[in-house]
C-alpha cells in the first residue's frame, strides 16, 4: 500500500518537470528502483494509471530501471548479486561479515515530454 504516496509523489515530479517544460504531455518517466526498495512495480503501474487521468502525463509510460544490491564477503571478497530475501551468510566460505552496497535508490531519473500544439 505504500506505493500510493510513492506514486503520488513521481506525478508530483513529473507534472512540475513538465509545467517547466511547457509540456503538452509527458510521454515517459524513467524510474530507478533498487531491488532492495520494496517497490512493486506493478503496483506503481496500477496507481499511476488513476492518478495521472486528466493531467498531462495520462497514458505516459512507465519505464523500471532495477539497480541491483551488491554484497561483498569481508573474509573472502567474495562479491554477489543481493537480493531480498538477503542471504545472512557468504555463498563461497559461509562467513556473516557481509556488507551490502546499492540497491535501496528511488528516484525519477529522467521525463519525456512532447511540446504543445502550436509548440513552443
Amino acid at each position: 500500500m505504500h506505493e500510493l504516496p510513492v506514486t503520488q509523489s513521481i506525478l508530483d515530479v513529473a507534472l512540475e518537470a513538465g509545467g517547466k517544460a511547457h509540456a503538452g504531455r509527458i510521454t515517459a518517466i524513467e524510474l530507478v528502483v533498487g531491488d532492495l526498495a520494496s517497490i512493486v512495480d506493478d503496483s506503481v503501474q496500477f496507481y499511476f494509471e488513476i492518478l495521472s487521468k486528466g493531467t498531462i502525463a495520462e497514458g505516459a509510460v512507465l519505464r523500471f530501471r532495477r539497480e541491483p544490491a551488491i554484497a561483498t564477503c569481508g573474509s573472502c571478497g567474495h562479491t554477489f548479486n543481493a537480493s531480498p530475501p538477503l542471504l545472512p551468510v557468504c555463498p563461497r566460505c559461509g562467513s556473516i561479515q557481509l556488507s551490502v552496497t546499492g540497491g535501496r535508490s528511488f528516484y525519477v531519473e529522467s521525463i519525456d515530454v512532447d511540446e504543445p500544439p502550436g509548440g513552443s
